[in-house]
């Protein structure tokens, strides 16, 4: 077994490594797609300043014209695809800047087109492109605008709503009273002059396609609030509530997912500037001037002067143009959002039933699809829809306390066959594919042994010259050990439905005693405490209450993760059945999974986690103490927590040692010894776990900055983000606070 992880380690790291690159490459492109720009135009006009100003350089006038007809695609291209206006939700925060910009670009082209004027056979198509690229950027800038948080904040809010006329209520009842008239107030509930929350009736039963993108959209314009704090109604609750208790765990996945994409395309992508009916007639405008520019360079502008090399651009840059414009349309006609505007056919053979069958099909390649995955003695169905057609990365990342401080290589629970595996093996090349893995994860485990041996050494180096280079050398050597250490301790675990559908149906419960916003808050903030306390159990939890409620937040996390490997590696084969061995599997994931977010998403963590990156240090420090006093070499996980069960913790930590170190490394030795005695007197310890995680997670997804979920959305997104959409759904959280609208107020004279 550990030969085998091993060698999957090399191409796992492959795999990271080629997506990082994506990322950064990516990343850089955004970054530098202005600055690039400004120097393009800086370079066209410099060369039409010189044409003017030194004679013995001049070049040809025909060569100058196309310089400046070269310029307005600068525009085209900085406008950017409809997919992505933005990299990260500081960059809406920045629109001024993008419009200033834009009134410099724009400034700098017709300076570089004046130089030319001279020669008026370019203007023309000079002029057309100019409009359709001042149309592009002015797409982007106002999608950037829109997406401004402020912004979004106020396109949510309804009118002011100064409530019934108080003064002159009382002012008519005083004058009554001393008109000495029997008098009182009757108050009768008002209509609700609202609509209903979704204008779609609540289906029973599975959801089409189609219908899921229709929900999702309802629901979205319901609870987009959420990113900007705003509170709701109960009577929005009480509808969601009924709509995801009619639901299955898949479908109501399947809502969320496309309700959390929804949420990307208002925020990262032009969708609120184009789905419009403003914005259908400047986006067919700026095609139709890119074509116009194309007909007349090709049927009008005399090109005989022209080098064929400068026609050879110009052509590429107009094919290119109308290339983006033809895909962003089909990309338009296939959106989410078109999709959403669609309404089912009243009846089948009905005119708009071939239109709703080709939306259908084309949902239908983004559906949800599983694949069973042995695990050693279950089957569990895995998410393994082909990443071109999936909504969010389908993975959990995982990072391990034990395994990191023993540097063992990253494990997966759950291995199956890869998209280029399976196609390799119907092509029957599946044999040299396997040789070809085998020899990269060779070279890539030689790769990781250099990469650890070259961390060990700058931390070396920074621990001997921290007295006096310890702040700049810290800013090289802090990130480059980050990154190094996510590449070699970070997995990806397979996103399965039984955790999906034990996180669903948990939250489902609990929403079931959601009545009040005092009992929808008590359970939002438990930490595992409800779980514990739970009148339904036999057995006493009270010993392990005080690992969740006398402890921060990021104290509980660290124990209870360590307790959970502590279990997890110790479990006696004799004791795994197939119902323990699934909530095992859950509790191992999710353990994992949130000490991923506390160590390698601080920012996402910041509002719950307190001085966890501290405490995890502490912990680590005195991990790798114990580990090195016992000689454990990587991948001994099982005797490692064998060896850290065997010391003797009668003697509290903190009263040995004291409370300067943050360290919780024996304090979750003694949480797992008494969940293990727990377990031998009949406590299905394994369940209990999985139920505290679940909390655990919920926890922090209510609890993390609304702010941070949306900025997860744009990287792949989370489970975390899953749970906080489905608890809100659910009515779980402080965000419902409107218990019921006015009354209307009456006098009433009595005889």
């Amino acid at each position: 077994m550990v030969g085998k992880q091993s060698s999957e380690k090399g191409a796992k790291n492959e795999i990271k490594c080629f997506f990082i690159s994506k990322f950064v490459l990516i990343w850089l492109a955004y970054l530098l797609a202005d600055a690039v720009a400004n120097y393009a135009v800086g370079l066209i006009s410099n060369s039409q300043r010189n044409q003017s100003g030194n004679p013995d350089q001049q070049r040809p006038q025909e060569s100058s014209d196309l310089l400046a007809f070269w310029a307005p695609f600068l525009l085209v291209h900085l406008g950017g695809p409809d997919t992505i206006t933005a990299f990260a939700l500081e960059d809406n925060q920045l629109w001024l800047r993008h419009l200033l910009s834009l009134g410099f670009q724009a400034g700098a082209v017709i300076y570089v087109f004046f130089q030319s004027l001279p020669n008026k056979n370019l203007w023309i198509p000079t002029v057309l492109m100019f409009i359709a690229g001042i149309i592009k950027y002015v797409e982007r800038t106002r999608a950037l605008y829109l997406a401004s948080l402020d912004q979004f904040r106020d396109s949510m809010l309804k009118d002011p709503d100064p409530g019934p006329n108080y003064a002159k209520l009382m002012e008519e009842y005083a004058s009554k009273k001393e008109a000495k008239l029997p008098t009182r107030i009757n108050m009768t509930p008002e209509p609700d002059k609202e609509a209903k929350a979704s204008d779609i009736p609540t289906k029973k039963g599975k959801l089409n396609h189609v219908e899921v993108v229709h929900y999702a959209y309802n629901y979205f314009k319901i609870f987009k609030g959420l990113v900007v704090d705003l509170i709701f109604s109960f009577r929005e609750r009480d509808e969601s509530r009924d709509f995801f208790n009619w639901r299955t765990a898949e479908d109501a996945l399947r809502v969320l997912e496309v309700e959390l994409n929804f949420m990307y395309g208002t925020l990262y992508t032009k969708v609120e500037v184009v789905h419009s009916v403003v914005g259908y007639i400047f986006r067919f405008l700026a095609f139709g001037l890119v074509l116009a520019t194309l007909g007349i360079f090709y049927f009008q502008v005399k090109k005989d002067d022209f080098h064929g090399v400068d026609k050879g651009i110009t052509y590429t840059l107009l094919l290119g143009a109308i290339a983006l414009d033809v895909i962003a349309f089909f990309m338009l006609i296939f959106s989410d959002r078109t999709i959403a505007s669609i309404r089912d056919p009243e009846f089948p053979h009905s005119w708009s039933w071939p239109i709703y069958s080709v939306f259908s099909y084309f949902l239908a390649l983004k559906k949800l699809r599983w694949i069973h995955c042995k695990c050693e003695i279950v089957k569990h169905n895995v998410l393994a829809t082909p990443s071109s057609f999936r909504r969010w990365s389908g993975s959990v990342a995982a990072h391990n306390l034990i395994r990191y401080c023993l540097k063992s290589s990253s494990t997966r629970i759950h291995e199956f066959p890869s998209s280029c595996e399976i196609m390799f093996s119907l092509f029957g090349i599946y044999a040299k594919y396997v040789n070809i893995k085998k020899y990269l994860s060779f070279k890539c485990a030689l790769l990781v042994k250099i990469v650890n041996k070259t961390t060990s050494f700058l931390r070396s180096i920074k621990e001997n010259v921290s007295q006096f280079f310890s702040p700049a050398f810290g800013l090289i050597t802090k990130p480059i050990e980050e990154t190094v250490d996510e590449m070699m301790y970070v997995s990806r675990e397979p996103f399965t439905m039984e955790l999906w559908e034990f996180i669903f149906h948990e939250l489902k419960n609990k929403s079931e005693f959601a009545d009040t916003p005092e009992t929808a808050k008590r359970i939002s903030s438990a930490r595992g405490d409800w779980v514990l306390t739970d009148t339904d159990s036999q057995h006493d939890r009270s010993k392990l209450l005080k690992y969740v409620s006398d402890v921060q937040y990021d104290e509980s996390l660290l124990l209870w993760h360590i307790a959970t490997d502590l279990c997890y590696y110790t479990e006696k084969d004799a004791e795994k059945e197939k119902a323990n061995y699934t909530h095992q599997q859950f509790s191992k994931i999710l353990s994992d999974y949130m000490l991923y977010l506390l160590v390698f998403q601080p920012t996402m963590m910041s509002a719950v986690s307190g001085i966890g990156k501290i405490r995890f240090r502490d912990t680590c420090a005195e991990a790798k103490r114990f580990f090195k006093e016992r000689k454990l070499r990587p991948n001994q996980d099982k005797q490692a927590c064998t060896h850290i069960l065997s010391v003797n913790t009668d003697a509290g930590p903190v009263n040995v040692k004291g409370d300067r170190s943050k360290s919780v490394f024996f304090e979750a030795s003694m949480l797992a010894k008494e969940l293990k005695r727990m377990g031998e007197e009949g406590e299905d310890k394994w369940k209990l776990l999985s139920r505290v995680w679940v909390e655990l997670v919920s926890y922090a997804a209510s609890h993390c900055r609304a702010s941070t979920h949306a900025q997860q959305v744009s990287k792949g997104g989370e489970l975390i983000s899953f749970v906080w959409l489905l608890m809100a759904h659910f009515g779980l959280g402080e965000q419902f606070q409107i218990i019921e609208g006015h009354a209307r107020a009456k006098l009433i004279v009595e005889k």
